[in-house]
């Protein structure tokens, strides 16, 4: 379910979605079409746009199926397993980084502040972006998101190949974990009742073995990736 809401900000609006449509902020993704902006000194309504996740799963007899492969990196890269602390940036090599962030959201023409929300022994380092401007910096889905990231990847590679940056931002990436895991919980008990196959959307290598290693304990289902390249479909089976 999609719907737009518009209010003096973006906060403003968010708020009567969240008031309209009766969920929690962390149940529905965000998606900017107008962002106000209208010159230099002109400011106009934001408008948003409101995505709910979807309750319509495929469901139908299972198809022939790659069997997942559990090889998209240790579960310790989840973002929900992490202890957050926002801390200024520290050591240089963070303030490099995070003065990166900072340039590159200012050249897609928008302030920001970045602060570390992690630091981990084995080189993985968490960002967050604080913004009036957030659900436009995340993007629909993340993508924008993702894209920061992977630039600023490119970025602290070349000072540190050790290094493995996460970005964030309003705590988006827990948000969407957790939204993942419900949805796959909820689909694999609708697969119990039903005793017919799901096919989940389309997910990154990532995503895909979030919910695989989710639904091992599960009973009376299984889960095979299906499609080709990084992004594929998990099918969730049910096991007579």
């Amino acid at each position: 379910m999609t719907k737009e809401f518009e209010g003096k900000t973006e906060q403003e609006a968010i708020a009567k979605a969240v008031e309209e449509l009766h969920i929690e902020r962390e149940d529905f993704d965000v998606e900017v079409i107008d962002s106000g902006r209208r010159g230099l000194f002109k400011k106009g309504p934001v408008r948003i746009r409101v995505h709910v996740g979807s309750e319509d799963y495929e469901s139908d007899t299972a198809a022939p199926s790659e069997t997942a492969v559990y090889d998209d990196g240790p579960m310790r890269d989840s973002v929900s397993s992490e202890t957050h602390m926002r801390t200024d940036p520290e050591s240089d090599f963070e303030k490099d980084v995070a003065a990166f962030i900072r340039e590159l959201v200012s050249k897609m023409g928008y302030d920001c502040d970045v602060y570390v929300d992690f630091r981990r022994d084995d080189g993985k380092l968490g960002f967050s972006i604080e913004s009036d401007y957030s659900s436009v910096l995340i993007g629909r889905q993340g993508k924008t998101l993702d894209a920061i990231q992977l630039v600023t990847n490119v970025y602290a590679g070349n000072i540190d190949a050790d290094s493995r940056i996460i970005v964030d931002s309003e705590g988006y990436r827990i948000r969407h974990e957790e939204r993942l895991i419900k949805n796959a919980f909820r689909a694999a008990a609708q697969v119990k009742k039903t005793g017919r196959s799901v096919l989940l959307d389309p997910m990154n290598p990532f995503e895909r073995r979030l919910v695989h290693t989710a639904l091992v304990d599960f009973g009376g289902v299984e889960t095979k990736s299906e499609g080709e390249g990084t992004i594929k479909r998990i099918r969730i089976i049910p096991v007579r």
